[in-house]
């Protein structure tokens, strides 16, 4: 497998997951995030190489099965219509092309494979892993750790609200306007 797509694409899910937590979650949890994301990319990457090559022969034995079947229903309906009619022409191309489904080369069988499952492999497992990763996230963000907790609001003391005494409830500037009798 090529380096940039062996870590090029686990970097790269592991970038776009980690920068679109950031936008949400806490630095920690969004780290864990992307880290996760990297993780499950690589690991369907790797898993797409295996199913590839365990269900490569399978794929082409069908397709050459299906090649061989097809051409046969084509050239038998093809002696059903008007000899050297447009129909029967479009059908011997037809049963031509089917019947060239049969000589593929199994190496290019296995890559496409490879592609096809990696298509579908990769965003699943970076997708999921990403939830994991935020979710072992979480878990310290719920003890408190810094960087993985959210941010508390500070409590003023001076602020209007923060007791139920009349001058809060009235909202008296702390300075001396308003007070009777301060200078005397």
């Amino acid at each position: 497998m090529r380096p940039l797509i062996k870590y090029g694409i686990p970097a790269a899910a592991g970038l776009a997951v980690g920068g679109m937590l950031a936008q949400d979650q806490q630095p920690g949890v969004a780290a864990l995030g992307g880290v996760g994301a990297a993780l499950g990319s690589a690991a369907g990457l790797l898993g797409a190489r295996k199913l590839a090559g365990k269900y490569a022969p399978l794929v082409m034995q069908t397709a050459q099965r299906l090649g061989t079947e097809g051409q046969e229903a084509l050239l038998h309906q093809a002696t059903k219509v008007r000899e050297g009619g447009l129909r029967q022409q479009a059908l011997l191309d037809l049963a031509k092309v089917a019947g060239g489904a049969t000589s593929v080369n199994p190496d290019n069988i296995v890559r496409s494979a490879g592609r096809t499952f990696a298509a579908g492999l990769v965003p699943a497992s970076a997708g999921l892993a990403a939830l994991g990763g935020q979710a072992a996230g979480m878990i310290p963000g719920a003890i408190g750790v810094p960087g993985f907790a959210p941010q508390q609001q500070s409590i003023d003391p001076e602020s209007y609200g923060s007791s139920n005494s009349p001058g809060a409830r009235y909202k008296q500037t702390t300075g001396s306007a308003g007070i009777t009798g301060y200078y005397q």
